[in-house]
C-alpha cells in the first residue's frame, strides 16, 4: 500500500487551518488519522506543568514495582460503583488477571486486569480521573 503525501499534509494544513487537534480521512479501505499535541502559549501554565512533570519523574524513580497502564482513553472509577467498595486499595493482595479499577470510554465500562501477583503498592489515579493509553494507573510490589 503506497500513502499519498498529499492527503496526509493537506491533512496536516487543515489541523492548524480549523484549530483541530485531530481529524481523520476515510476512503474505500484506506483510513488516515492525524492528531497533534497542543500546549499551552501561558508561560504561567506552562511553568506550573514543568513543576509537575518534574514532580511526577521523581516519584517514578523513587517507585519500584510493576506498572498497571491503562490499556484505553477515559475515566478511571475505582469501584464498581458509587459508594461500593474498592477494587485497589494500598496494601492488597491482587492476582494476575483480578480487575484493579474501571475505565469508562463512550459508555462502556471496561475492567482492567492486573499484569502480575503482587501486593498494590501504589494507586496513581483519583477516582473520576481521566486518564491516557499507557497511562500508568497502578503499581505492584
Amino acid at each position: 500500500m503506497k500513502i499519498d503525501k498529499k492527503i496526509i499534509k493537506e491533512l496536516t494544513d487543515y489541523l492548524n487551518e480549523f484549530n483541530l487537534t485531530e481529524i481523520e480521512y476515510t476512503d474505500k479501505d484506506t483510513k488516515i488519522k492525524v492528531s497533534k499535541w497542543v500546549s499551552s502559549t501561558s508561560n504561567e501554565t506552562v511553568s506550573a506543568a514543568a513543576t509537575t512533570s518534574t514532580s511526577n519523574k521523581e516519584k517514578v524513580m523513587a517507585t519500584t514495582g510493576i506498572e498497571v497502564k491503562s490499556p484505553i482513553i477515559g475515566t478511571a472509577y475505582l469501584s464498581p460503583e458509587p459508594g461500593a467498595k474498592k477494587f485497589s486499595e494500598i496494601g492488597k493482595r491482587i492476582k494476575k488477571g483480578e480487575t484493579v479499577m474501571i475505565v469508562e470510554a463512550m459508555k462502556t465500562m471496561n475492567h482492567v486486569p492486573s499484569t502480575a501477583d503482587g501486593i498494590i503498592k501504589e494507586i496513581c489515579v483519583e477516582d473520576g480521573q481521566p486518564v491516557e493509553y499507557g497511562q500508568t494507573i497502578i503499581i505492584v510490589e
